[in-house]
């Protein structure tokens, strides 16, 4: 695994605690209220995307931050961060212009969609939507910010600057927070990212931005919050099955593609902005505005063994986040993929589907055979 000198740590998973601190926090404030906020089986898809996405990145991530240092060390056009001022600001800014940009045209086309529509399929809205996020999306984002790898922007800088954008934007994931005042006409605030989290007609599309609002008003794609927030998507996912969430945009429109009568019409698919629809797609399946969420009942005995098994799930996955690197690959492989098939096993209890309790057993065996094996070699 590439290791690159004097790389930052990862604040993300620096940051795990803090979020499920706060998630809580977030709880118990909304029980005060009198307001029911979070669903368990929702909940614990948008935390098993964020997990999924975390998991599967520890294979890429050495290779998508390489990509941005080759860049900087022998294509860089100018050398900003011989001043350390300028280049904080000059990332600070442009990290911010160019998220918008990348987030708009994530809206706009398939391609690009199909990697973002993760983060939009749930129909609540808490802090735990902000951890919803696409496996795909640091590939479809990483060609936007190579631009400042050429301007001659530091790699750590670069690093801080993304980390900076990511972190501040989970707070804006809540329902819990009015209006700010003043601040509202310069930073992203949970009522504007409301707005963009919602399905309303006239929400659809708008307030891209990640710290900064006054790029939607810059350009034309900034809306207030008027009418209350529906949530979730106008195509619902209709699940609770994490890896399924990832898979399911990218899983339709290849479907799409494999039916189109044309080449011409195939790349049309992945080309088009996501409301149209194609006459061989078959019947366009769109929910209402007044049509009830997607839920689950969960039973007590289960809702137990669910919370048990996915805080356990959480610890490995924060393990692997902070020192996965300095594993062997095959010791990489296989907490990974503890990790995915616990994801999977829950979202198929949830579900009740039949394979879930044969892959559930198959999962705790595995599990007390690593630790059996891991108890050995450090013996």
């Amino acid at each position: 695994m590439l290791r690159l000198k004097g790389v930052s740590p990862n604040y993300i998973a620096l940051a795990v605690p803090f979020f499920f601190l706060l998630i809580g926090i977030e709880i118990l404030v909304a029980r005060r209220r009198g307001r029911q906020i979070y669903r368990l089986a929702d909940a614990l898809t948008n935390l098993g995307c964020g997990i999924t996405q975390q998991v599967i990145l520890l294979f890429f991530n050495a290779f998508l931050l390489a990509v941005y240092v080759w860049l900087y060390r022998h294509a860089r056009l100018v050398d900003v961060g011989r001043y350390p001022v300028a280049a904080w600001v000059l990332a600070m800014v442009s990290v911010d212009f160019i998220y918008y940009w990348w987030h708009r045209l994530s809206h706009r086309v398939n391609l690009f969609w199909s990697a973002h529509a993760v983060h939009h399929q749930s129909e609540d809205y808490n802090l735990a939507v902000a951890l919803r996020q696409g496996v795909f999306t640091p590939f479809t984002n990483l060609p936007f910010l190579l631009p400042l790898a050429l301007l001659g922007v530091p790699p750590l800088v670069y690093i801080a600057a993304e980390a900076f954008s990511t972190l501040y934007q989970f707070w804006i994931h809540t329902e819990l927070v009015g209006r700010l005042g003043p601040l509202e006409k310069v930073l992203n605030t949970p009522s504007h990212h409301r707005v963009h989290h919602a399905r309303n007609p006239a929400y659809i599309d708008r307030n891209y931005g990640a710290v900064l609002i006054v790029w939607d008003r810059l350009f034309g794609t900034y809306v207030p919050e008027r009418e209350a927030p529906i949530y979730g998507l106008t195509r619902p996912l209709r699940s609770f099955n994490s890896l399924w969430a990832e898979c399911q945009p990218v899983w339709e429109l290849a479907g799409w593609t494999r039916h189109a009568p044309r080449l011409r019409d195939r790349l049309r698919v992945w080309l088009a902005p996501p409301e149209r629809h194609f006459e061989w797609a078959g019947p366009e399946r769109k929910l209402k505005l007044e049509d009830d969420k997607f839920d689950r009942p969960v039973r007590p005995a289960l809702r137990r063994y669910l919370l048990i098994n996915f805080a356990l799930v959480v610890v490995l996955t924060f393990l692997l986040m902070m020192w996965g690197q300095l594993l062997p690959w095959p010791a990489l492989a296989g907490g990974v993929a503890l990790v995915l098939m616990g994801m999977l096993s829950i979202g198929g209890l949830i579900e009740a589907r039949r394979w879930a309790r044969p892959l559930e057993i198959a999962r705790v065996a595995l599990t007390a055979l690593a630790l059996i094996v891991f108890g050995l070699a450090r013996g």
